[in-house]
């Protein structure tokens, strides 16, 4: 499938995801994030409904902590 994350085209090997799944893929091991899907803000308990299909488009935020 096609998505576009962050701004960026990006191709999966899977017709659908859930965005847990999805954040799995990703290089950023287990850090926090926030996703917005197709300018939809997605919150962390709803990951594992919630799913990526082709031509979706993505938002994926690491959390850092700091000041």
């Amino acid at each position: 499938m096609q998505l576009v994350v962050n701004g960026s085209s990006m191709n999966i090997d899977s017709d659908e995801l859930s965005i847990t799944e999805f954040i799995k893929t990703l290089p950023i091991g287990d850090q926090p994030v926030l996703v917005e899907l197709n300018g939809e803000a997605v919150l962390t308990r709803e990951f594992d409904e919630r799913t990526v299909r082709d031509g979706d488009k993505l938002e994926v935020i690491r959390m850092v902590a700091g000041g």
